[in-house]
């Protein structure tokens, strides 16, 4: 199997960056066209996440030939063989946040993460309605670049995630799936303000320090969020359990059951609801 570390992600992330792009323009181009069908789970699928799925698929088999390749709409069809200890692999959602999508908001994205050793080591959100590109390699920091319509890139910025200002704490949170133990539990944190968002961008407000958290205490698809876990955790963040360990990615399932994303290393407010 092959294996990547934070140099050989540095090497390929500029590459990365402009499939990202590529993919979030094709996208774009494809909102409010096509049907809608439904997999067997109920989720809905659309022209475009199966679009973007290739369009990455083929760039990462031309720029990274020897990595193998996760992704949503793949595993639907097959169960990906590729472990939590099976050296280093590329985890995609080719369009997070379907239903912001289909219902004419901005939020949806674009997921990419280069996992080893089950951790997200790199990881890439692209916001294609937004025009925004977050991306950050563990260990070597986060950035944050525009993007236009003809797929021009402004010069990166660096980015970093914040500790809460007091008497101020913005959690960001699903627009789509707050779910009733999310909600306990944000009604527990001292005043905290809460702000509505769909899909991956939500780690990127993280990153970029204009939230302080991000909880979702459900369980969540590895490929909805490995991508940000990275881009928090290279944004000076932490990422874990609602339990605060380590998130274990890469199980049979592709399932983790929740995790809390704070832009403070520290560890973040631990009074979960039964």
């Amino acid at each position: 199997m092959s294996t990547m570390d934070a140099a050989s992600c540095a090497t390929l992330l500029p590459a990365l960056t402009a499939t990202a792009v590529r993919t979030a323009l094709l996208v774009r181009g494809l909102a409010g066209k096509g049907d809608v069908h439904r997999k067997p789970d109920g989720s809905p699928v659309t022209e475009a996440d199966l679009a973007a799925e290739a369009a990455i698929r083929k760039d990462l088999a031309r720029l990274a030939p020897a990595l193998p390749f996760v992704s949503e709409e793949q595993a639907e069809d097959e169960a990906p063989r590729i472990g939590a200890r099976d050296g280093s692999y590329a985890l995609v959602d080719p369009l997070d946040g379907t239903r912001e999508f289909i219902a004419g908001y901005d939020e949806y994205a674009i997921n990419i993460a280069i996992m080893t050793d089950g951790r997200p080591i790199l990881g890439i959100v692209a916001a294609p309605a937004l025009g925004l590109v977050w991306r950050g390699i563990v260990g070597r920091g986060a950035e944050r670049i525009t993007f236009a319509a003809d797929g021009e890139m402004s010069p990166p910025q660096p980015i970093h995630s914040r500790k809460p200002a007091s008497g101020d704490l913005v959690v960001v949170v699903s627009r789509s799936h707050l779910d009733a133990r999310t909600r306990a539990y944000i009604a527990e944190l001292p005043q905290a303000r809460m702000m509505a968002s769909g899909s991956a961008i939500k780690f990127g407000r993280v990153a970029e320090g204009a939230a302080d958290l991000y909880p979702r205490l459900a369980p969540v698809r590895d490929w909805d969020a490995a991508a940000g876990h990275a881009l928090v955790e290279a944004a000076g963040g932490r990422v874990v359990t609602p339990q605060g360990q380590p998130l274990r990615y890469g199980t049979t399932e592709r399932v983790i059951d929740g995790f809390i994303a704070s832009g403070d290393r520290a560890e973040p407010p631990a009074n979960l609801p039964a």
